[in-house]
């Protein structure tokens, strides 16, 4: 009942992957506890999709995420979606769904799209584009060794919980506080765009923080 009662809020508060443009703007950012300070480099953002894995299953809905390789030049270790550049004349679906494909193994036939949510400006000058996907059954995935160092799953209501959510911040070498959004869970640090993807995608589904409590028991499993 609680699965039937997610699948059917995503499918109603999801961009319908044909309104996808390539030319949209963002609607969420780093920058949003951030005001005033700017992109960390120059030129237009560069298209990006992330897929947000919803996956089905006797314990309720779990959702997969990444740990990102240690030999990376760049996020070495950070938590994220399996996502990626846009590749010319991509849509957003598709690079999703392929990234996932070469980042560990899964199978575009394996998920069912179910809509588009907010898209993020990070301050490394991306645009990236999450897509919510339905799998039916956790896949068997095999992570890429130059891209992903495990692959693991996170239940839904964790994820979706107001009380999980925490303002963090860095140091800056001026001296100057950068704030982002984090999720503990268990010996995981989900921070920055994921967190703040993962935040998105809450308000979008279930709304104000006021609301959230009552809404998100709705499709607790």
């Amino acid at each position: 009942m609680s699965l039937a009662s997610l699948k059917e809020r995503l499918g109603e508060h999801l961009v319908a992957p044909a309104d996808w443009r390539a030319e949209g703007g963002p609607m969420r950012s780093d920058f949003d506890l951030n005001p005033g300070s700017s992109r960390w480099v120059e030129g237009p953002l560069k298209p990006a999709a992330v897929l947000i894995p919803i996956v089905q299953t006797e314990q309720g809905a779990r959702v997969l995420l990444t740990r990102r390789a240690d030999s990376l030049a760049r996020h070495t270790g950070q938590i994220a979606f399996p996502g990626g550049r846009l590749d010319p004349g991509e849509t957003a679906v598709e690079a999703a769904l392929r990234e996932a494909w070469e980042e560990v193994a899964l199978e575009p036939e394996a998920v069912e799209v179910l809509g588009l949510s907010d898209a993020y400006e990070t301050g490394t000058g991306y645009l990236v584009t999450p897509v919510v996907g339905w799998l039916a059954r956790m896949p068997d995935l095999i992570p890429s060794p130059d891209e992903v160092a495990e692959v693991f799953d996170v239940p839904w209501d964790v994820l979706m919980d107001p009380a999980m959510l925490r303002r963090d911040h860095l140091e800056t070498p001026a001296g100057d506080r950068r704030w982002f959004w984090s999720v503990t869970f268990e010996d995981r640090y989900i921070w920055g765009v994921t967190a703040g993807i993962i935040r998105a995608l809450r308000h979008r589904l279930y709304g104000d923080e006021d609301e959230l409590s009552l809404a998100t028991a709705e499709d607790a499993a």
